[in-house]
């Protein structure tokens, strides 16, 4: 296998071309941002703890049956993903509110709640990532009921796969932002992107300490030792 041109560059990963039809590299970057870019940092490190994190969460999906893009670990930050076409929406599983959802909804940030509550984003900087319903989604061409439907049922079933795994870790899992794509090989709904401290808000359960990206969201420092601490926790359950 041979990694051939860049083809897409975002702010927080690369993703290369390979020899092999319908596969890609990704390639994950020391920066990270906040805030659509308004805040941006880079963090010595970050990208291949990302890699290594997001590598075990997609990878227990995959053999739990819920499909994803990864494939294979290919180095410290490379993995080896399958091809898909963008759907440019978000879906954000809730089991407690807390940030802008807390605000919005005038509730204490980590509220408790019985239910879980699930979020649908149009996947858009220019916009600000806007709140959208499914027939919006629909509407724009985005998404068919259906996709909608099958994107709903992994989100939740990645979530009810994912909450005890990080329990096991002595981790919460707060809320967790996925998003999906068409695969090139099936055309099946697959999660396409990565599931790391990045993209979950990941509360340690014994302290209340985040563990996730809200800490260079609120400036509490300490990001590469907290998402070190999230890696060590899960390969821990993992080797079990």
């Amino acid at each position: 296998m041979t990694k051939r041109e860049l083809i897409f560059e975002g702010n927080e990963k690369q993703v290369f071309s390979t020899d092999i039809p319908d596969q890609v590299i990704f390639r994950y970057k020391d920066v990270m941002v906040a805030y659509n870019n308004v805040k941006r940092a880079r963090f010595a490190g970050k990208g291949a703890l990302n890699n290594q994190i997001s590598a075990i969460l997609l990878n227990y999906l995959n053999e739990n049956g819920v499909e994803t893009h990864y494939i294979k670990t290919l180095g410290e930050k490379e993995q080896l993903c399958r091809m898909i076409e963008i759907i440019p929406l978000q879906v954000v599983v809730h089991n407690r509110i807390a940030g802008s959802l807390a605000y919005r909804l005038g509730v204490q940030e980590g509220f408790s709640h019985p239910n879980t509550v699930v979020d649908l984003r149009y996947n858009n900087d220019d916009l600000d990532d806007p709140l959208i319903n499914r027939d919006h989604a629909v509407a724009l061409g985005l998404a068919s009921y259906q996709e909608l439907d099958e994107m709903y049922n992994s989100a939740r079933r990645a979530n009810d796969l994912l909450k005890p795994l990080f329990h096991k870790a002595g981790i919460e899992l707060v809320d967790m932002k996925i998003e999906f794509g068409r695969a090139a090989d099936t055309g099946a709904i697959i999660i396409s992107d990565e599931i790391s401290p990045d993209t979950c808000r990941l509360w340690d359960e014994a302290t209340g300490e985040r563990l996730d990206k809200d800490r260079f969201r609120l400036d509490l420092s300490r990001v590469v030792e907290s998402y070190s601490a999230v890696l060590e926790r899960l390969n821990k359950v993992i080797s079990k």
